[in-house]
């Protein structure tokens, strides 16, 4: 379903709205990592996708996502997972960490939500890649945020950084991660910035 998913939406996106530029994409690791990206629409969901091709993201979703039975299979079958933002539960790093330690790409907008202010990024993603002992892979999405401009052909693309390479933290302090949620913010600006 991931594959006729991304074949269907890249298609009509590209046809609609042109190409989408991907710039650094050799900084893609090898999987297992977590990638991070920027939130200010749906589209960065689907144009983060992507840029990362033939890699398949798992996403995380907020659970509301899977409230209809068939909404809830159609997230599921396209490699998403449910997790309650306002009081996540053991699921929220254990689904992930599962993922990663079977060598998937699991991806987490650090925003905790859509928005084009400058927010608080959460520690769910920098947490995850310390128990998983992978690297954090930054994005950021500049683009169109409506299908209305992208209706109007607005140049799109996905910029990734340096991976953030941790060191092993089963017993990370809350120190070291926000520490390194201070770098992961850093490199968002930088690269929003270029």
């Amino acid at each position: 379903m991931y594959h006729l998913g991304y074949y269907v939406t890249h298609i009509i996106l590209l046809l609609l709205g042109g190409r989408l530029k991907t710039e650094n994409k050799e900084k893609i690791p090898a999987s297992p990592f977590v990638v991070v990206c920027t939130h200010r629409s749906w589209l960065d969901i689907l144009y983060l996708g992507f840029a990362v091709w033939p890699v398949q993201i798992h996403y995380m979703a907020k659970q509301e996502l899977f409230s209809k039975k068939w909404l809830s299979w159609l997230m599921t079958k396209l490699n998403a997972f449910p997790v309650n933002r306002e009081n996540p539960g053991p699921s929220a790093i254990k689904i992930p960490l599962k993922l990663l330690r079977k060598g998937k790409v699991v991806g987490i907008f650090p925003s905790g939500t859509r928005t084009a202010e400058h927010v608080s990024l959460k520690r769910g993603a920098v947490t995850i890649a310390l128990k998983a002992n992978v690297p954090l892979l930054p994005a950021i999405y500049d683009g169109p945020t409506t299908f209305k401009d992208v209706l109007k052909r607005k140049p799109k693309r996905v910029r990734f950084g340096n991976p953030i390479i941790l060191k092993t933290g089963k017993k990370a302090t809350k120190e070291e991660i926000e520490k390194t949620i201070l770098q992961l913010q850093e490199t968002f600006d930088r690269l929003e910035k270029m």
